[in-house]
């Protein structure tokens, strides 16, 4: 009985705060997902200097610092002009779209359309708030993401134990099992998906940079960012790269997207497949789905989780739904038999029959 009812109370309290407060929940779960990154990284630095894995973080976030600073005194001043250059080059670029739009039919009759009324002061007042707003909304989440890292990182086993005792004590064996499972699983998602994110940066900057594309650099670490949210992510990097390309010609568009579907290719049959050999391994349908799915219903914030969050769900589904309840029916037992299912009738005997 105490089974169940923990299991309950568990199971409604989840559903309570993602129909409540599903902008929290999602928060949390960034939140653990970067403690998750965060202590991976220093146990690979633990084992590698045989230290105890707290120093091993520390080592780990004093270098992080130190690269982060090394990277803004050195790469700060070229982004900052490049930042100020695609600023610049992205309006070319929409009037060059515009330009090509003109020569069609439907696109004259589109772009003549009046939208005077959507960007009136009180309109563009109301959009400019609301931009403001996301903006901070956006920036005390993050605050709270880190923070959340940084104490799951230094004191795992604290949460982990909290955790387990809310359910009854004859499950939490299994509890603890399915949990460590879901660790490993979004730990081995996080660490093919950062691998996968530094390859895909490295090869559209350098072939971009190959093509003689203006703002190489930038461009390569747009993609590396977007190539977070795997499918969706490349399309919406690849949209300034090519936006930028449009007044150099459509010969160099074409280029660059030649470049940004190569990078693609190459990420999701050789690379994405190298690298999760041995880690947790997605649908490619399944992972659109929950992308649709959470994006309709939680926005970005949703979009950006939605493939973690699917790599949690197959992972406790094999656990709990599959192994611990549909395993568990005994197979049936199949005996000697002397003739063929009485359902399968050949030919010869119903002709038998007949006679």
């Amino acid at each position: 009985m105490e089974k169940r009812v923990s299991l309950l109370v568990f199971g409604l309290g989840i559903a309570i705060l993602t129909i409540l407060a599903p902008g929290a929940l999602f928060v949390v779960f960034a939140g653990v997902l970067l403690a998750i990154l965060f202590r991976a990284c220093g146990d690979a630095l633990a084992g590698a200097a045989r230290i105890a894995p707290i120093f091993g973080l520390v080592v780990f976030f004093a270098l992080l610092l130190a690269a982060l600073a090394l990277a803004v005194i050195s790469a700060a001043p070229a982004i900052s002009e490049q930042t100020a250059a695609i600023t610049e080059a992205l309006p070319k670029g929409l009037a060059k779209l515009k330009e090509r739009i003109d020569g069609f039919g439907w696109g004259e009759r589109l772009l003549d359309r009046d939208f005077t009324e959507a960007i009136r002061w009180p309109a563009a007042t109301n959009v400019t708030t609301g931009v403001l707003s996301t903006t901070f909304g956006a920036l005390g989440d993050l605050v709270i993401i880190l923070f959340i890292g940084l104490y799951g990182a230094f004191d795992p086993q604290r949460y982990r134990a909290g955790l387990i005792l809310m359910f009854a004590p004859s499950i939490r064996p299994d509890a603890e099992e399915v949990l460590d499972r879901s660790v490993d699983a979004l730990r081995n998602w996080l660490v093919g998906q950062l691998i996968a994110m530094a390859l895909i940066g490295l090869l559209t900057g350098l072939g971009l940079w190959l093509i003689d594309m203006p703002l190489a650099l930038l461009l390569g670490l747009i993609a590396a960012f977007f190539a977070f949210v795997p499918n969706i992510g490349p399309v919406l990097a690849a949209i300034p790269g090519i936006l930028i390309a449009l007044p150099d010609g459509m010969n160099k568009a074409f280029l660059a997207i030649g470049i940004y579907a190569g990078v693609q290719a190459l990420e999701s049959y050789v690379v994405t497949p190298l690298i999760q050999r041995r880690r947790v391994k997605l649908q490619p349908a399944f992972v659109i789905s929950t992308q649709i799915l959470f994006g309709s219903l939680f926005g970005l914030m949703g979009l950006a989780i939605a493939t973690p969050f699917a790599a949690l769900v197959k992972t406790l589904t094999q656990e709990l739904y599959i192994k611990r309840y549909l395993e568990r029916e005994p197979a049936p037992k199949r005996g000697k038999t002397t003739g063929p299912p009485p359902w399968r009738v050949t030919r010869r005997s119903a002709t038998r029959g007949a006679d």
